[in-house]
């Protein structure tokens, strides 16, 4: 049976404020990383006490929380919520499970109606992705997304953290889930960084077992918790800790929120970058009833040698199909 996490607050409510931390927020003498970290999993317990309460008032209501969500629909929100938020996510998600209510659904449909279906929500290889996923559920498991972690692993398009996630929210399964905001979570409130590595190190997964409770429910609702901790109070930046659940216990913030003192942070560009060129011959695509021309594509964007790369790139991921004659589609298989 698929494992949900109902709760009664929306997107819109307002949350409950916890209890304030103290009024002096003078920085205490900064303990070492190593002691820091070993009182906080001697203290877990607290930590998913005050998390997980707090989730049961403040989470949003979202489409793949609910019941009739289950799998399938857990796992088409984990690949769309990649680098994307919630926000543009939804209205896709709504129209994707209308469309594609099962695996099975969109196995049988082109790869190109994925892509053409996953609109904009950015990073397009994901929906390729999720169709191969589709089509090896519906090939090896009947049409039914598995529930053995090592079985997730083994569908296309799906690595550890993806496995983590469906096995977690899906399934109840106790599994460290590790995505950016409880990276961060995980970082501020119990090494006293304001921001985790760049990219997830092994010391990281070895706090996240650390700290995941024996129970496998409370497991996969500390998951839940902690990530829309992450989500809606320890954001990347303008933190509200007044409302947090665990400000007292914060590292980072009972040591003063020192700056960030490892590699700098990446940033994100799209304007001029081959990604927005390829956007938006993936847009003529999209919008088109059948092959488009050469011509409509070279209309998208002036500088040749940039464009001529970015279709390059997408023939090259399987985006999109060349045809005879200098005309280009969506893939077909």
């Amino acid at each position: 049976m698929t494992a949900t996490f109902p709760h009664s607050a929306t997107s819109t409510a307002s949350p409950a404020s916890p209890t304030p931390p103290p009024a002096s927020d003078s920085p205490v003498p900064p303990a070492s990383p190593t002691s820091r970290t070993s009182a906080a999993v001697t203290d877990a317990a607290a930590l998913h006490t005050s998390v997980i309460a707090w989730f049961e008032t403040n989470a949003r209501d979202l489409p793949w929380r609910r019941p009739e969500a289950g799998a399938w629909g857990v796992m088409v929100s984990e690949f769309m919520l990649q680098q994307t938020p919630v926000s543009r996510v939804l209205p896709v998600y709504e129209q994707w499970l209308a469309r594609w209510p099962r695996p099975a659904d969109l196995a049988a449909e082109a790869p190109g109606e994925a892509v053409r279906a996953w609109g904009r929500l950015g990073y397009p290889r994901r929906a390729l992705r999720l169709h191969g996923a589709a089509q090896a559920i519906t090939e090896r498991y009947g049409g039914d997304v598995p529930r053995e972690h090592a079985q997730l692993l083994s569908l296309p398009g799906i690595g550890e953290y993806t496995a983590a996630a469906v096995a977690s929210f899906a399934y109840g399964q106790r599994h460290a889930v590790l995505d950016t905001n409880v990276r961060r979570v995980f970082a501020r409130a119990v090494t006293g960084a304001q921001y985790p590595p760049n990219a997830t190190t092994a010391a990281e997964r070895k706090l996240a077992r650390a700290l995941l409770p024996e129970d496998a429910e409370t497991a996969a609702r500390w998951a839940a918790s902690s990530m829309e901790l992450g989500a809606l109070i320890c954001t990347a930046k303008n933190e509200e800790c007044t409302r947090c659940p665990i400000a007292t216990r914060c590292a980072w913030r009972l040591s003063g929120k020192p700056a960030h003192e490892g590699a700098p942070r990446r940033g994100q560009t799209y304007a001029g970058t081959d990604r927005q060129v390829r956007g938006r011959l993936l847009a003529v695509l999209r919008d088109a009833v059948g092959p488009v021309p050469q011509t409509a594509l070279d209309a998208v964007w002036d500088e040749p040698v940039q464009r001529a790369r970015a279709l390059d790139g997408l023939v090259a991921d399987g985006l999109v199909e060349p045809l005879e004659n200098g005309v280009y589609r969506l893939p077909q298989s």
